[in-house]
């Protein structure tokens, strides 16, 4: 089993907002394992030697090549890290989980496939089935013989997943569950064998059943005609007093949002993972574009905007690893206290994840949006044959489009991160109310001395921490001001939650770099340092103008004028001369040819 290096202590979930951490406290990319590498490079090769020369087959609706390409991760291990090893699995842990799907994600077709066939596909059995249901399913999952789908959606029931039509009703013999309605946008829907499918029993208990593709009355609709990820199946799924037995029901009857809600946090973490190793791949091949492409005598990588395209590229991706692997880290603490012999094991297991929803939401929405950036700077440096389909620049502005809508539209994310916050606040399971009293109180009092300027990244550390202030102090003018309403104003949700997000990235950021400091001295770790005072520079900027967007909804007269005065304050700090920092970064990248740190 491959191990990762905990934390030294358990970490509760959104505690990042009002606790400091130390770099030694959290994971990061440079504390793979061995195994972690080798396991990498195993996919790393299996995406370039199998997925990537099959690419144009799977884009033209090959799904034989879908199917073998599935059986043969599950023979490498690639498809198995997450089902137990008592059902054929390898049981590894979310790292390992997190770097196979960063590295799949070269063609994100087949990567669309394989996250729904080994993340929903596959976890709701593992979290939810009983006994007999993981011995007859799971082994056959793990050798790659059956492949999993999902259906949740329905066509007026997308991100209200709740308020879902499907019915389902007891047979008179009372050996099936009927099954009546339509689910939308399924994929792998052409070719999987089993479906996790959600109807309500009797129109009201929301529920999961496990559907088998030849149970009479289930039938697959037509192949829809995608904007991208063209490559993986996506149909609808007919129900048709489609015959399900009582033993199928998944979970418990009138518990099916606790799975569906429970498989999407994991959703989101992959997907993060996916979207910086689909970066990684844009940001390489820009690179290699910009240095043979030729203008006015010169390569355009000689030319400033096309250096800072380039810069601002690569520290995206160097944030979206730090953000990704700290909050699998966190995960992986707590999931190895766990006695996998436990009954309870599975049960712990999924609680431990939830623990960071809110992260895991943070990170869907980070790295999603990421990498939008990313593939959109691709096709600029690429400029008029990045609009070709002949060239990579194309597929890959199409296929990220959907990342912001997949496991939750950003926007229901943003809603579940402030919500979240707030429901752990009045729950009392996050002290967040006093310690937005305490930052109150700080600046209330005025300036206090700086920390000194010779201790190592000081001023970065100042400016993290002064961006959390922020979050804290808007937080509770907007909570004072609406009180219980406060998540009926979207708007504003909205833009907290954008303050938390950045927080979150600001100090993950942070806190590898201080690490590699740590390892490897200030001189040698210059390009992290770098980074970090880019993204530090575009992060308080984003918090500056959220904070000053709620406080202007919250507050006026001579009070808006204080906070605003506040929010001005906290969010001061010496610039960074961010021209030569982006220089220095795009250097790197067109000596080396590629997105890497050292």
């Amino acid at each position: 089993m491959a191990t990762t290096v905990p934390p030294k202590t358990r970490i509760p979930g959104c505690s990042f907002l009002i606790e400091d951490r130390r770099p030694d406290e959290i994971f990061t990319p440079e504390d793979f394992s061995e195994q972690h590498r080798l396991i990498a490079q195993t996919a790393d090769d299996f995406c370039n030697n199998e997925i990537v020369p099959n690419a144009e087959k799977m884009e033209h609706k090959d799904y034989s090549i879908s199917r073998d390409l599935l059986k043969k991760a599950a023979e490498l291990g690639l498809s198995t890290v997450d089902i137990p090893e008592a059902y054929g699995g390898l049981e590894m842990d979310k790292v390992t989980s997190c770097l196979i799907a960063d590295r799949i994600a070269k063609y994100a077709g087949f990567a669309t496939t394989w996250g729904a066939h080994t993340g929903i596909g596959t976890l709701p059995l593992v979290f939810f089935g009983n006994e007999q249901q993981k011995q007859k399913y799971l082994p056959k999952i793990a050798a790659g013989e059956i492949v999993g789908a999902y259906a949740l959606s329905e066509a007026t029931s997308g991100s209200d997943a709740l308020n879902c039509r499907a019915r389902a009703q007891l047979s008179p013999d009372g050996k099936h569950y009927l099954l009546n309605g339509e689910k939308m946008w399924i994929t792998n829907a052409a070719f999987a064998d089993l479906f996790t499918v959600f109807a309500k029993i009797d129109g009201e208990k929301f529920t999961a059943f496990l559907v088998e593709k030849n149970f009479p009355g289930l039938s697959v609709g037509k192949e829809e005609h995608k904007l991208g990820i063209r490559g993986s199946s996506t149909c609808p799924l007919v129900l048709n007093d489609c015959q399900v037995p009582v033993e199928n029901v998944l979970g418990e009857i009138g518990r099916g949002h606790i799975i569906a809600f429970n498989i999407l946090n994991v959703g989101r973490f992959k997907l993060g993972a996916s979207a910086v190793g689909g970066a990684r791949n844009a940001v390489d091949q820009t690179i290699a574009y910009a240095k043979q492409r030729r203008a006015f005598e010169k390569p355009i990588s000689d030319f400033g905007l096309i250096r800072e395209k380039l810069a601002n590229q690569a520290v995206g991706i160097y944030v979206g690893e730090s953000i990704v692997y700290r909050t699998v880290g966190m995960m992986d603490s707590v999931l190895s206290e766990i006695d996998k012999s436990a009954a309870d094991a599975m049960t712990q297991a999924r609680k431990g994840i939830e623990e960071y929803a809110v992260e895991c939401s943070i990170v869907k929405v980070w790295a999603s949006e990421m990498l939008d950036y990313v593939v959109d700077e691709f096709v600029q440096v690429y400029a008029g044959y990045g609009f070709v389909e002949e060239y990579p620049a194309e597929r890959a502005y199409r296929d990220a489009r959907i990342n912001r809508i997949f496991e939750g539209t950003n926007e229901i994310n943003r809603l579940i991160i402030t919500g979240f916050v707030l429901k752990r606040a009045l729950s009392g399971q996050l002290a967040l109310l006093p310690a937005i009293k305490r930052v109150m109180d700080e600046v209330m009092s005025g300036p206090s001395m700086s920390e000194e300027a010779e201790s190592p990244l000081a001023a970065e550390r100042a400016i993290v921490a002064n961006a959390k202030k922020l979050g804290l102090l808007i937080a509770g003018a907007a909570s004072q001001k609406y009180m219980q309403a406060l998540v009926d104003q979207q708007e504003i949700v909205g833009a907290l939650a954008d303050m938390i997000i950045e927080a979150y990235a600001m100090e993950s950021c942070l806190l590898r770099t201080q690490k590699l400091v740590a390892t490897h001295g200030e001189t040698a770790a210059k390009l992290p340092i770098a980074m970090t005072q880019i993204y530090l520079t575009q992060g308080m900027e984003k918090i500056e103008a959220a904070a000053k967007k709620v406080t202007a909804a919250v507050a006026e007269g001579d009070m808006l004028r204080t906070q605003l005065a506040i929010v001005r304050r906290l969010a001061k700090f010496e610039p960074f001369n961010t021209i030569a920092l982006r220089q220095l970064v795009a250097q790197r990248l067109i000596e080396t040819g590629k997105y890497g740190i050292v």
